[in-house]
């Protein structure tokens, strides 16, 4: 699929010209501002040609796994100074420049394509947006060549230490938008079955990896955000792949774990308020929190209203943290050691907040604030950033 510039200018302003029509008429829509519906459909316009990117396309020396198996490094662990071809030893909220990030930024690129394809397609009904969005979905998932196998056990390794940790888990979180987005797909008949089956398929089997495997279960009963983050992963996988005893586990995780467990009377999250980067990881974890009730409610489980019996709620969450975020400058705590400046961004606790507990306010906010960020860092512990995916479920036209 190749156009011109010529011919990508034409269609963009073709596209624009009926976002700006089907605003009119879908609530949902006026939510996300004109300039941001011409930007998301420029932006996936200017995709339409990329060329999928998988783990395959950068080999880690490193590895003890396979050409097909994600790798990355911890963050926070560096050289010995004393030691320098020894062990790394850590340095908590520091993140280590020279670690290998090659399959981290290829699964951030594939989210933020299919993503904007995604969406692009839900604001035009443009089937070439499906079409490229399916052609990444078929190299990560599908292509024995280049496919990523459906399971972390080579992620966030330690030089000298260990060749993979359960904690490596966190680094799926940008697949969360990418299942979202095959949901929609499908639910849309937008891309063939012989396609959806395997991708779908491969999500079965990580839900099951994610589950069983010992690195899974460790994840799984981690006592801060990353806990958070596995019962938001694998609830966003286990709900494409209809895996409905998964779903239920990470519904009563959420009910009688997380909240109980993590968040203070006052709505804080003291475990995440004890890092080196407090105000980064509560905004973090709250957003992973809110996008698993997200994820997770339905007409039978309303994850938004459910309270513990000591009084703890999202509400509460999103209580606390709103303050913080109109105003940084009140924040009654440490400022964190690193991309200090870089927060806060348009973040979706805000966003599913204001929608569940009427509170316009926090909508306006998350309108004012950037909605695509491009720090690395930023971009990593963002995993929510295409806003219509969780806002629509079928095209505007």
């Amino acid at each position: 699929m190749k156009f011109t510039k010529s011919e990508s200018q034409i269609l963009i302003s073709a596209l624009v010209l009926l976002v700006a029509g089907c605003a009119e008429r879908k609530p949902e829509v006026l939510m996300i501002s004109a300039s941001e519906q011409e930007y998301i459909v420029q932006t996936a316009t200017g995709y339409l040609d990329s060329l999928p990117v998988t783990v395959t396309a950068a080999e880690a020396e490193r590895s003890a796994g396979g050409l097909n198996d994600f790798y990355s490094e911890g963050d926070y662990w560096w050289p010995d100074p004393d030691n320098p071809e020894g062990p790394y030893i850590q340095r908590d909220g520091e993140t280590n420049p020279g670690n290998f990030t090659a399959h981290r930024l290829a699964m951030i690129r594939l989210s933020r394509i299919v993503g904007m394809h995604t969406s692009a397609w839900l604001l035009t009904g443009d089937e070439h947006y499906a079409e490229a969005a399916g052609h990444h979905l078929q190299a990560w998932f599908v292509d024995p060549a280049t496919r990523m196998n459906p399971s972390m056990n080579y992620a966030q390794a330690i030089k000298g230490r260990v060749t993979g940790r359960g904690i490596g888990i966190i680094d799926a979180i940008h697949l969360v938008e990418v299942a979202r987005s095959v949901e929609i797909l499908e639910k849309n008949n937008a891309l063939p079955e012989d396609l959806i089956k395997p991708v779908k398929d491969w999500f079965g089997e990580f839900v099951v990896w994610l589950t069983t495997h010992p690195y899974g279960i460790d994840e799984m009963n981690t006592k801060n955000n990353h806990a958070t983050c596995w019962v938001m992963q694998a609830g966003a996988f286990a709900r494409l792949a209809g895996n409905e005893e998964v779903l239920e586990l990470c519904r009563t995780r959420f009910k009688e774990v997380l909240l109980p467990n993590q968040m203070a009377e006052n709505g804080s999250f003291p475990l995440e308020l004890k890092r080196t980067k407090p105000y980064g990881y509560s905004l973090f974890n709250l957003d992973a929190f809110m996008t698993a009730a997200e994820i997770l409610s339905d007409e039978e489980h309303k994850l938004y209203e459910f309270t513990t019996p000591d009084g703890k709620n999202l509400q509460k969450g999103a209580e606390f943290l709103y303050p913080y975020v109109k105003d940084k400058s009140a924040w009654p705590y440490e400022a964190d050691v690193m991309y200090w400046e870089e927060w806060p961004v348009r973040h979706p606790f805000l966003l599913f907040a204001g929608r569940a507990y009427n509170q316009p306010e926090y909508i306006d906010l998350w309108k004012k604030l950037e909605g695509y960020p491009e720090t690395g860092e930023v971009l990593r512990n963002l995993p929510v950033r295409n806003p219509l995916l969780w806002l629509m479920d079928k095209p505007v036209n």
